[in-house]
């Protein structure tokens, strides 16, 4: 991947992927990431990593084996300690913006297309808010509107065409749409009213990654490096294009 043009490498432990939910405790989960941390920073030193947990005692093994970044997918819901660990570890956040938890998802109401950008983004502020409250420093995070984090699947096209408001929180915005369900539902048609699995979502992905940058995204979290950055190269030049 840093071959390939990668920037930030983002590490995770436990899936929270539906369907493949894991729930590991920290000693497990430190025990798969570490190992991982290490031997890249040992092999590319000026690596960055993230660190994909919702854990505040995994954030702080990974930070003290090298991690500058934690990626909590739940906005610092799931372990009340995360906020103040995290403004202690000085570390860059990503806050993401997810709707319950993972064994929920299929269950939870969908948001009506008109409201799901102004539900994200009030929820956004809110996690905002709270982790400057607990000591993080504000230029320390960047938001996850959390594309497939508990949206039902008509509700992720208007907040993925809209993400631009959400530049109004005054934060810099991650996107993550790689191989995402939705997509795989919105290729139904196309294959005989099956979802495209996982592996059968790379071209569907490009165009979301494409999709998001040109709506406003900052940083894209892709699976395909090299395919992905190409996309993200023509997205500059159309926004540059334009003034953007």
């Amino acid at each position: 991947m840093l071959e390939s043009g990668a920037e930030i490498l983002d590490i995770g432990g436990e899936s929270t992927r539906p369907g493949r939910r894991e729930t590991l405790s920290s000693d497990e989960e430190v025990g798969r990431v570490l190992p991982v941390i290490s031997g890249i920073l040992k092999r590319r030193p000026s690596a960055v990593i993230s660190i994909d947990t919702y854990k505040s005692q995994t954030a702080i093994a990974a930070v003290a084996a090298g991690a500058e970044i934690v990626n909590d997918v739940s906005g610092f819901l799931w372990d009340d300690a995360m906020a103040s660990t995290c403004a202690t570890l000085q570390c860059g956040v990503v806050l993401t913006h997810t709707r319950g938890r993972p064994e929920e998802w299929s269950q939870l109401p969908s948001l009506a297309a008109e409201d799901v950008v102004q539900v994200v983004k009030s929820e956004l502020r809110e996690r905002l808010d709270s982790a400057i409250a607990a000591g993080v420093g504000e230029n320390r995070i960047v938001l996850d509107p959390g594309l497939g984090f508990g949206k039902a699947y008509e509700s992720n096209y208007p907040l993925l065409a809209r993400l631009e408001e959400l530049r109004e929180l005054g934060r810099p915005l991650l996107s993550g749409v790689s191989r995402k369900s939705f997509l795989g539902r919105t290729l139904a048609p196309l294959r005989g009213g099956v979802d495209a699995d996982p592996a059968e979502r790379g071209n569907a992905t490009i165009a979301a990654v494409t999709a998001s940058i040109l709506a406003g995204s900052d940083i894209v979290r892709v699976h395909d490096v090299r395919a992905a950055l190409e996309a993200a190269a023509i997205a500059d030049a159309v926004l540059a294009a334009v003034g953007g």
